[in-house]
């Protein structure tokens, strides 16, 4: 069986399954954010009854992170509908953006975008946040109303989105009903060559299968290019598995999944017992496929899809109104640190706009000193517009008021994941989408550019 089929046959109770079969499945972690949840908590009392508990208090946790700081009366609310819930049910592994369980939550506008409005608990956007904060551990279970919930196959899960019906009912039972995935096997061999990132090997990939090619079908990552990456490039690979249409992505689990995890839960108190799934001799898929790492070159992926791929050169006509760095694919703490290695010194030509995907990014990018500044201090010497307020913010439009937001038909590079249109904001935009460097190198210079030309 592929590792796929491995957890899914364990959370089932069986000792085989294969591509189209219909199992259902033990949960092990169910996450919901302020977008969902609410529609989420609102099944789940209608169909199991406005007192009815959750199955398993300690496996649900819930993350506000989309629409938050914005003046918008009902994203507010939304997060209060998640403190209410979580209160009723007494949920230790609610992350709210203020510390009173009793309050209400109220975008501060005269305080502005760029200076911090949390509380101690708040942690950031969701699929960065589980990990961090030990929710993902090998060989189990997660689902989360949210289509990059896959992230966390980084990790040897089966993680993928659902809906809210869904999540819903898994509130209720612990279980869901789940078709068996058909399985892509993408191995990987070489090393990143310099300037070339994690992001650039997803994109290359979505680029050759399309961004319906593994249309619910779990991609799998293999070879001794994974060995090499860093759990942040499984994370970033796996988090847009989604973009080519996939139910999951997974990776193996080896030394470094297992340290980063052990890390987590011990540092966090979280569930610290889990059981890998391991690679079989015997593995059976649809598609297979090696992918020499060392030949990749700056990738992006151009309006008005994720799989239309070009390298950064062919593109450097393309003439650029603002960059972006910032989500759970391009916000986390070595994502800033590559930024920062092109911008270091400079000064960049167009708006640019950094969100940290957690409050723990903002807090490594202030400690973290490089001859004398921190990164953070770098950043912001080089022209970058950097806020305090971890969170998805404009990689989902969100509220006109939502920082980086494109309010305007304009031209964006981003570090981001998705690319259609009206994702961004304004329906005529049009979203490129690339790694940190290229982002970096493009915004140094008004125009997407092959970071190597910034990179020795």
């Amino acid at each position: 069986m592929t590792l796929t089929e491995k957890v899914l046959a364990r959370a089932s109770g069986k000792s085989h399954v294969q591509p189209g079969d219909n199992v259902w499945v033990n949960v092990d972690t169910l996450m919901t954010h302020d977008v969902c949840g609410p529609g989420t908590i609102g099944v789940f009392k209608r169909e199991f009854g406005k007192t009815a508990k959750v199955w398993d208090r300690n496996r649900v946790v819930i993350i506000p992170d989309h629409y938050i700081f914005t003046a918008d009366s009902m994203s507010n609310r939304n997060v209060d509908i998640l403190r209410e819930f979580a209160k009723e049910q007494d949920l230790p592994y609610f992350y709210d953006v203020i510390d009173d369980p009793s309050g209400n939550w109220k975008f501060d506008v005269e305080k502005g975008q760029l200076k911090k409005q949390y509380g101690s608990r708040y942690t950031g956007v969701c699929h960065t946040t589980l990990p961090w904060k030990g929710h993902t551990r090998p060989g189990e279970i997660l689902f989360g109303t949210d289509s990059h919930t896959c992230m966390a196959g980084a990790f040897n899960q089966f993680a993928t989105g659902i809906g809210n019906t869904d999540a819903g009912f898994i509130l209720g039972t612990g279980k869901l009903l789940i078709k068996v995935p058909e399985s892509m096997r993408f191995f990987l061999e070489g090393q990143l060559p310099v300037g070339v990132m994690a992001k650039d090997v997803i994109l290359h990939v979505i680029g050759e299968i399309g961004f319906d090619g593994a249309t619910y079908r779990a991609m799998q990552w293999e070879g001794p290019g994974v060995n090499s990456m860093s759990m942040d490039d499984r994370m970033t690979i796996a988090n847009m598995a989604i973009e080519a249409g996939g139910k999951n992505g997974i990776f193996p689990c080896d030394d470094k999944t297992i340290s980063y995890v052990r890390e987590r839960v011990t540092e966090n108190g979280t569930k610290n017992t889990f059981d890998p799934v391991e690679i079989d001799s015997k593995q059976s898929f649809v598609y297979d496929k090696v992918f020499d790492l060392s030949k990749l070159e700056p990738t992006v992926a151009c309006h008005p899809d994720p799989g239309n791929r070009k390298s950064a050169k062919e593109l450097e006509k393309v003439t650029l109104d603002r960059a972006y760095i910032g989500s759970c694919t391009g916000g986390k703490t070595s994502d800033f640190l590559a930024f920062a290695e092109v911008v270091k010194g400079k000064t960049v030509k167009i708006d640019t706009f950094g969100v940290p995907a957690t409050t723990r990014v903002v807090q490594d990018l202030k400690e973290t000193v490089w001859n004398g500044q921190s990164v953070w201090q770098i950043l912001e010497s080089a022209g970058v517009r950097l806020t305090e307020n971890a969170s998805c913010a404009a990689c989902l439009g969100g509220p006109v008021d939502t920082f980086g937001r494109l309010n305007t038909p304009m031209k964006c590079i981003s570090a981001t994941n998705r690319n259609f249109p009206g994702r961004m904001g304004n329906k005529e935009s049009q979203v490129f989408l690339a790694s940190p460097y290229t982002v970096a190198a493009s915004a140094l210079t008004g125009h997407i550019t092959d970071p190597r030309e910034f990179l020795s």
